[in-house]
């Protein structure tokens, strides 16, 4: 979003791997953990939890025989991601010391990859998205990790009023197919970050939810039925709540948990849900949305300068967060921009 205010052209590629886990090269992530400095009994133990694993397979109601299992890292288990997370955990470093700049970002979740890239020209923008991803694809090749190509996207993100020029991103004489919305880490996320493809996503799950709440309140309490709301609705609620929470399609959520609030209180269509999330001490969607954002500035507090660190004259307000400059309304709705604007965050203690 900053990039796209200060009028850069970006995109990313989403990286599918084929099995990552089964694929992890034992001997290369057993160097790399030495080289972390992961050594003596701790690289014993580790080593000994690898080693010497046997599967067998299951088919028609016959077994095969017991055999030895030489590659990969147990999937399904606790250090199965942390694993594989320090097998691929060179790879910003390769990405930045190749492309030699700061306009580039690389996000690493177990097997999700993706790396987002920035350039002001559009002819440099599709240069250096070629030679990113011919880099990513070497490096899976020589540490034994195969790329899904049919499932590795690439999107533009854009604001409404821009074209869509196409980018080629070629692979062995095949180039990557374009989309204009892909999900990763949970979150569906749109080329013009409207987030209503996630909110299209979640409504459903929101549903269900309250199908759940709905059966539950026949047989628990009051205390039990709200454990239920947090764990079903809220969850699914809060999560990217930071980034989508001002999309005008909310208004579906906000009325999908008037609905779960409904059901909880046992109440009519027509009555007021206002003083029921009083009661029950539930933020709304619009409240939620606000605490998110506050959190995320408390918590990520050097993000943010102070007026004081960009003028030397001291005023009344020297001590306040000093808003960036805006060029899209869009990025005036984003964290950066609207909670430095307002006076929300002026009112904590």
């Amino acid at each position: 979003m900053l990039a796209l205010n200060n009028k850069r052209i970006v995109g990313g590629i989403f990286f599918d791997l084929e099995k990552a886990f089964h694929c992890v090269n034992r001997d290369i992530l057993l160097a790399k953990m030495e080289y972390y400095g992961i050594r003596g009994v701790m690289y014993t133990l580790i080593k000994s939890y690898l080693e010497n694993r046997h599967q067998k397979v299951k088919f028609n109601n016959k077994l095969s025989k017991w055999d030895k299992i030489n590659i990969g890292v147990p999937q399904g288990s606790i250090l199965g991601p942390l694993f594989f997370l320090i097998y691929i955990n060179v790879l910003p470093s390769v990405i930045q010391r190749s492309l030699s700049n700061k306009n580039s970002s690389i996000v690493l979740c177990a097997d999700d990859t993706s790396v987002i890239i920035s350039e002001p020209c559009s002819m440099n923008f599709e240069r250096k998205l070629n030679i990113m991803f011919q880099i990513m694809k070497e490096w899976f090749n020589s540490n034994f990790l195969l790329l899904k190509f049919h499932k590795t996207y690439y999107m533009k993100f854009i604001t409404k009023n821009k074209f869509l020029n196409k980018i080629n991103i070629e692979n062995d004489n095949k180039m990557i197919l374009q989309t204009n919305f892909e999900k990763c880490l949970g979150i569906t996320i749109d080329n013009t970050l409207s987030w209503e493809q996630h909110i299209d996503t979640i409504t459903p799950k929101l549903n269900k939810a309250c199908y759940i709440i709905r059966g539950s309140k026949l047989y628990l309490s009051n205390d039990a039925i709200k454990m239920v709301y947090y764990a079903f609705f809220h969850s699914v609620m809060s999560y990217g709540l930071i980034f989508g929470g001002n999309s005008t399609k909310g208004k579906c959520v906000l009325k999908l948990q008037k609905r779960a609030i409904r059901i909880i209180m046992g109440a009519k269509n027509n009555d007021s849900r206002r003083e029921f999330f009083k009661i029950l001490r539930i933020l709304p969607l619009s409240a939620q949305y606000i605490y998110s954002l506050l959190m995320f500035v408390v918590n990520n507090r050097n993000l943010f300068l102070d007026n004081a660190e960009l003028y030397t004259i001291k005023t009344r307000n020297s001590c306040n967060l000093h808003p960036p400059l805006s060029h899209l309304t869009k990025y005036q709705k984003g964290v950066h921009y609207w909670v430095l604007g307002s006076s929300f965050i002026y009112q904590l203690p």
